[in-house]
Parts: structure tokens; sequence; C-alpha cells
């Protein structure tokens, strides 16, 4: 056993004694020692349960005869640091938590580990540890937050903050805005649309590093705390058998995940984080895969904030091995590929069906012939920008219109609550990339201000920055290379004309080259912002987001 270098024989008595020291018996040393990842925090709704789904993980452990020891996992809930300073340290948290996890499995060698996290950066940086690591892993989420409902319609989070643009246009008074807050999020669980939480939650399922239900059975349901335990009595056979994350984590498993984000329209972060997790692993996920398997991957469901749909009504459908089952049909799914269920993709895939033909539509009947999300290239995006274009208007698909040019976030917001952009703007915003901003910082505020205020069908908004998973409408973001790199973003002035074409795949910038060239002569770096601790070492790291904002490995 690995762990048997921290506790076996004679020289190791001291750290035995230790490990007495803290209640452990002779028969619990003895025992494979699996680590259990414990994301659980008071700031986060998805993480507020999840001491409780740690203690049924460990109930799982000891029933197949091992030792659990929990040891944490920082969390930032990006709902709550959205809009100001604290959404800089979000993406950069997913470093953190890799890193930390590293330390603490490299230090103490156990023999498995069970990760436990359930929202944005801390499933993709649970993720990167895990394939880092190599050692049997297993993960199981806290689960989804169920919808909350207002006047017999279901809402969420993303009602709120689309309420927020629609009090400003007169659309909403403050007290249905301040009613719609009391019920939007009705307690614990990721937030119940398909935005980030929810994409990775499912994607690491479709990926086969968790457990089928792992991506859509509800926070408060007693089938989650059941999936807890049996994560935890797995673990045990994946330890036994030495199956380790990158037997299962291979490109044709990244295929699948892939196919499954296009398939449910998850979030345009996925963009981001899928290529560093399989970077972990030694694969390499390039923007035209994104695209190729998109271009063969209907999209059948669309989940909030693209349709009327939330996860419970998902999980009832059939949930990802549903999704799985239909598009199986069409060669995208890898059926040899194998899970931590101990069957491989195909055979979880004989027990899968699908009971909600409208949450999870029929091949011959789907929402968009094309998956969730498109890889967008020209002269403004050499190195490629990523759209939801599930959630973007049929409208809005194909849009050309006239740059309105803010270098911060905090500038464009303010322009739009303002009532200075019109039918026809194309809200650029830039300085926001992973090292410009630093930490690319989600833009859901200006996004929903612009739904709520009704502008969604006329207004484009294009950042170097990203858009959290509750994001809707023609959002173009991860433009690469970034306005901090002199990329061409940084290039566009007040009143050009852009032009947007998604079923096209293109970004275009309609200025000529020799004026292009001019203004590339001219540009000079924005003065370097007084940054220090964290961040400052995170931009000095980090590389673009067509790379999936990874750090430098040199």
């Amino acid at each position: 056993m690995r762990s048997d270098v921290m506790k076996k024989g004679l020289e190791k008595a001291p750290h035995r004694s230790l490990f007495k020291a803290m209640g452990y018996t002779d028969e619990e040393i003895r025992r494979p020692i699996i680590g259990v990842v414990n994301s659980a925090n008071e700031i986060i709704p998805g993480h507020i349960h999840l001491d409780r789904i740690v203690e049924d993980v460990k109930a799982g452990i000891r029933m197949a005869g091992g030792t659990p020891v929990e040891f944490p996992a920082i969390g930032i809930c990006d709902g709550i640091a959205m809009g100001h300073l604290g959404m800089k340290y979000s993406l950069a948290s997913r470093e953190l938590i890799a890193d930390s996890t590293e330390v603490m499995v490299m230090a103490h060698p156990f023999d498995g580990l069970v990760l436990v996290p359930n929202c944005d950066k801390i499933i993709p940086g649970m993720l990167m540890a895990a394939l880092r690591l190599n050692i049997p892993a297993i993960f199981v989420s806290g689960g989804p937050m169920l919808a909350g409902h207002l006047a017999g319609k279901p809402v969420d989070l993303i009602s709120v903050f689309e309420g927020v643009g629609a009090v400003k246009a007169g659309k909403m008074t403050e007290e249905e805005l301040n009613a719609l807050e009391d019920c939007a999020c009705p307690g614990c669980g990721s937030c119940s649309g398909m935005y980030t939480a929810n994409s990775m939650n499912c994607v690491t399922e479709a990926l086969g590093l968790g457990l089928p239900g792992n991506g859509t059975i509800p926070a408060v349901h007693a089938a989650r705390r059941r999936l807890a335990k049996e994560a935890g009595i797995k673990i045990m056979e994946l330890v036994s058998k030495d199956i380790r994350p990158r037997d299962i984590a291979t490109l044709d498993a990244f295929k699948n995940a892939l196919a499954v984000d296009m398939a449910l329209g998850c979030s345009t972060n996925t963009v981001l984080h899928l290529p560093a997790i399989a970077h972990e692993a030694g694969i390499v996920l390039n923007l035209d895969l994104f695209n190729s398997i998109s271009e063969k991957t209907p999209n059948l469901c669309h989940l909030s904030p693209a349709g009327p749909h939330h996860i419970e009504e998902l999980d009832a459908a059939g949930g990802i091995q549903g999704v799985m089952k239909v598009i199986c049909e069409i060669g995208v799914i890898s059926e040899s590929a194998i899970t931590v269920s101990g069957a491989t993709v195909g055979e979880n895939l004989k027990k899968a069906a699908v009971l909600n033909s409208e949450v999870i539509r029929p091949l011959n009947r789907p929402y968009r012939q094309e998956g969730g999300i498109a890889i967008l290239r020209g002269n403004l995006a050499p190195d490629g920008a990523v759209v939801k274009q599930s959630g973007v208007l049929p409208e809005m698909m194909v849009n050309e219109g006239t740059a309105r040019v803010f270098d911060s976030e905090d500038e464009a917001i303010a322009a739009i609550l303002g009532g200075k952009i019109v039918a026809g703007d194309i809200v650029v915003i830039r300085y926001e990339g992973p090292k410009g901003g630093p930490g690319m910082r989600e833009m859901l505020s200006p996004t929903s201000a612009i739904a709520g205020m009704g502008l969604d069908t006329t207004v484009a908004l294009l950042t170097d920055g990203r858009f959290s998973g509750g994001t809707r409408g023609a959002a173009i973001g991860h433009i690469s290379p970034e306005a901090a790199e002199g990329g061409p973003i940084a290039l566009v002035r007040e009143g050009d004309k852009i032009a947007i074409n998604i079923p096209e795949k293109t970004l275009i910038l309609k200025v000529d080259e020799q004026e292009l060239e001019k203004r590339k002569g001219e540009w000079q770096p924005k003065a370097s912002k007084q940054l220090t601790g964290y961040l400052a070492r995170y931009a000095k790291l980090v590389t673009s987001a067509s790379t999936g904002a990874i750090f430098k490995e040199d």
C-alpha cells in the first residue's frame, strides 16, 4: 500500500504514535488510508451541506474496509464574488486548490482519494489535482440546488441578476425584485441552471470520474447521500484494482465529455477548464476539437439560462446517462471507456433511459443541429474566442454593430445601467483577461443587465474576460490573445464596426490591415497595476485563455 511508507515497520513507530494521538486504532492504521477532500464552507450555498455528504463518504469507506482521513479545500462563491474585486480571485483559486491538494497528498501518502467539490473552480481544481497525482480517485459532488418558484413559475439566481437590469429599465419594481430575491435560491446546492458548477459536475460524470448521477441528483435528495456512500465503497475497489484517474480520463473519455458538453449546452467555462484538466494528464485539447465535436453533436437540452428547464428536471428525465444514451446513437461516445463505477460507459448505458423527451430531446428533434458551444476566429480573435451559441437568440447569430469600448468591466456596467448603450452597439470589455485582469473576471453583471433591460435582441458583448455559466445572449468571451498581451482587441476603437457570424464561426474587426498595423505600432501596454500577494504571482505565471489559463511550466 502507498500509505505503508508513513505507517509500516519499526522506524514508523513515531508516525503511528501521531496517528494514535488523533484517536486512530491499530486496526484503522493497518487498513488502506483514504484521503477525503472536503470543500465545505459557510460562504457557498453549494458547499454549506458538504460535511453531511462527507460523513456519508466516510461511512462507505469504512463499510468497505478502509480508513477515511478528511482534509479541507478552499472555495469561492462566484455569485457573491461577482461584480467587484473578489471576482479577480475566482479563476485564480483553481490553481491554489490543485496545488494544495497535491501538497496534502504528497506529504501524507494516501492509498486513494475521494474528492467532494460542488462549485465553479473547486471542481476543475480538484480534477487537475487528481490527474496530476494519479492515485486511485473518485469524485462525488454535493448536487444541484432546486429551482425556486414565484407566482407559479420557476426562478433561479440568474432571474435575480437580470431583475437588477429590469428595475433599471423600469420593467420591475424594487418590491418585486425583493420578492424574487427571497425565493430564487431555496436552499443548499450548486445554483440550479446549467451554469459552470453543474456543467463541471455533469462533465465529471461523462468523463468517467464520477458515478452515474453525480451531475444531476439534487443536493436535498436522499439519493445524493446514498451516492456518497457508494462512492466511499467504490474507492476501495479502485484501490484494490489500482485503477487510476489517467486510466479513466483518456482522450476518448475527454471526447465523451465534450460531446455531453455540446448536447447539454454547458457553460463556456468548460472551454477553460477541460484543456487545463487534460493538460495534467498529458493530453492536448485544442480549441478546434470543440468545434469538430460540436458539428457532430446536436444540442438536445435547453436548461437555464438558455431555456426553461432546471437540473432537477434533467435528473428526472434520465440525467447524464440518458443524454449519453441518445448521442451514443450517432457515434460520438466511446462505449469502451472505463469509469469509476467499475463498468465501461457502454455497460452503464444499458441501464439508462430517457423519461422526458422535452427535457432530453431525441435526435430527430434537437434544439440545434450543432452543440451548445462554438469557437470563433478572425482578425479580432486569431487564437480563438468562445460563445454559448445555445443561449443566443436567432436574430443575433449574425450581427454587425458599432464598437463601444471599455477598459474594465466596471466602466461597462456603469454605461449599461446608465442608459448609454443602445440598439446596434457591440460592447467591448478588454484588459480583463487572465493576465490583464488579472484573473479573467466573469461578466455576469453586464450581460444580465443587458438581458434584463431588454437589449439582448440588439446588443452583443465581447471580452477577453469570461462569462458565468448563467450568461445568455450574444456574449463572446476568452478573446485571445488578450489586450494585455497586445492582442487585436487592444486595437479596437470607439465607433469601429465589428461583424459576428456564429454559424460561420467568425469574428471580424472591420478595419483594414494597414490601419491595424498603424494602431499596433502606436499601442502601448497599459501601466502595470499595483498588484501584491497572490494576484501578482498569478499575473506573472498565467497563460492565455486559449490554452486553459494554466500556469507557465518554466
